[in-house]
């Protein structure tokens, strides 16, 4: 059996300096709801940062960053009679146990998109009037459009085939050229947000994440475009003062050495 008594102690003692702080320190007595929240998206944001860097001290690091602002929202919403810590932590864990039939239960499942399907159909039990309540409606548009996609298909509204998405692909690329040539912006973004999402639906039958895939390019780019810089200096040259033609001709060298390895 796991001994938890470590945990359970080093917990404690964060909730014991969460609370020292709270009444000792002006800033952390300052703090409020709102105050705290662009605080944790930002170290939300660091944690994905770590994780896409596979830095395992990092990780942990943010991990502890983000606990202590949940112990800080529990420790705010106790002084304001709102709720207690007890409550937070009780109410996951009844949530986890009545949503997890199977294992608590019994119901059968004979894989991952059968628990995610009884998962949808026990919120909509609780009273969630549709399959999509569950979006926050600040996550990144990217993301948003992820989790949307993942939960109407819990429904069944999916295509059956990767091919069709594709064909989808093809008919928006072909509305947003008619957009473009109507010279309309709003039916221009209109159509250019129908690829997109087309595309994300696209990348999810391939079984890839589209916001994961975005960001590696982005970090590809950025790094091939300092690359680019730093041979731009080397050679006495700035950026701003060379043609496209000679920045290209430094970037496809960039391209053909990370393609070679040397």
């Amino acid at each position: 059996m796991t001994n938890y008594q470590p945990d359970a102690a080093a917990f404690l003692r964060l909730v014991t300096i969460m609370d020292e702080l709270r009444e000792q320190c002006p800033w952390d007595k300052k703090q409020t709801i709102e105050s705290l929240r662009p605080l944790t998206i930002e170290e939300t944001y660091e944690l994905a940062d770590a994780i896409l860097s596979a830095d395992y001290s990092h990780i942990k690091e943010e991990l502890g960053d983000l606990l202590l602002h949940l112990v800080f929202y529990a420790r705010i919403g106790r002084e304001q009679q709102q709720f207690t810590l007890e409550e937070v932590i009780n109410g996951i864990c009844d949530k986890l146990i009545a949503r997890h039939p199977h294992i608590y239960g019994d119901v059968k499942v004979t894989g991952e998109e059968d628990v995610k399907r009884n998962w949808e159909k026990l919120k909509m039990k609780e009273g969630k009037l549709s399959v999509l309540s569950g979006v926050p409606k600040s996550l990144p548009a990217l993301v948003k459009a992820i989790r949307i996609q993942e939960k109407a298909k819990q429904v069944g509204f999916e295509w059956d085939h990767k091919e069709q998405v594709f064909e989808k692909i093809q008919e928006e690329l072909q509305e947003l050229q008619e957009a473009v040539q109507s010279n309309n912006p709003d039916h221009i973004e209109e159509e250019l947000g129908d690829v997109m999402f087309s595309l994300v639906n696209y990348a999810r039958f391939l079984n890839t994440d589209a916001d994961l895939a975005l960001e590696r390019t982005n970090r590809k780019f950025m790094q091939r475009f300092q690359l680019m810089e730093e041979t731009a200096r080397k050679e006495g040259k700035k950026l701003q003062d060379m043609t496209l033609e000679e920045m290209d001709a430094i970037w496809n060298k960039i391209k053909q050495l990370h393609k070679t390895g040397g």
